[in-house]
């Protein structure tokens, strides 16, 4: 990692600088302090989660898992999918009310999320379908929100790496109700569908995650933590990601996730 202490304290306040209440536009970051690489784009993010921590935004409880499919791999420039923290504060359940003005520009996607049961270790490493299986407790539909706290975002391909460092643009959940008896589902066929005040605006299957088993983002999630030396504890929060493309808000709508043998999630923007 070439990025000294002093450039990483910098790009981490200016990323927390743009996620406090209200939120500003964060920008593109400096070329002094840019990451270049994952390791750097990690680091930061550490340093984001400390800042923010201190600032009341609560402790991290789980990890979104972002850009799953080769498509928008391929977008990015990127080569595997990423991962970012969930804050205890973000987190709300089955169905809640969000202040719109809280956000720059808020979007939602309709998720399959998992909470563990049993830590998932990095000595275990390399783990498989089959292994990170046994610590899966419950499954949720869900509904992950983002916040575009960038500049240009439509007309310019972001830099995945800030993203990285900024839990590629995570905001916040609402956790479905946990389903226990999940091993009865037939997980990459169930299909989900997410509308917007009434009206479907997109539907997948489970399948459409990451390598035809959405619990694949959750194997690719425990060998890239492993690599860091780091456990995936109990009771911990993963996004799984996405089976409906992301869909930008307006004041005033209701988001509804549904997912076949999983319930459904609820989100008001108000």
């Amino acid at each position: 990692m070439s990025l000294s202490d002093v450039s990483l304290g910098h790009a981490a306040r200016l990323i927390q600088r743009g996620r406090a209440n209200p939120p500003t536009p964060i920008g593109h970051l400096p070329e002094e302090c840019r990451p270049q690489d994952v390791a750097e784009a990690m680091a930061i993010q550490d340093a984001v989660h400390e800042l923010l921590t201190a600032r009341g935004q609560g402790r991290i409880v789980g990890t979104k898992i972002g850009c799953t499919t080769q498509v928008m791999q391929e977008y990015l420039g990127m080569e595997h999918p990423c991962g970012g923290g969930i804050f205890d504060r973000t987190v709300r359940h089955v169905e809640d009310r969000f202040d719109y003005d809280s956000f720059l520009h808020v979007g939602v996607e309709c998720e399959i999320a998992v909470t563990t049961g049993l830590p998932i270790r990095a000595t275990d490493a390399p783990h498989s379908l089959a292994s990170v299986t046994r610590a899966v407790s419950s499954v949720h539909a869900a509904i992950e929100i983002v916040d575009d706290r960038y500049v240009d975002f439509q007309n310019r391909i972001p830099d995945w790496r800030t993203w990285l460092a900024d839990d590629f643009c995570g905001a916040g959940i609402v956790l479905g109700e946990p389903i226990a008896d999940w091993q009865a589902l037939d997980l990459p066929s169930i299909q989900g569908a997410m509308c917007i005040n009434g009206d479907e605006v997109g539907r997948g299957f489970g399948r459409d995650i990451i390598l035809g088993h959405p619990l694949e983002a959750l194997v690719w999630l425990a060998n890239h933590e492993s690599k860091r030396g780091r456990d995936i504890p109990s009771d911990w929060i993963v996004m799984l990601g996405s089976v409906v493309q992301t869909k930008w808000l307006a004041q005033g709508d209701v988001v509804t996730v549904e997912i076949e043998g999983l319930g459904r999630a609820v989100a008001r923007f108000e």
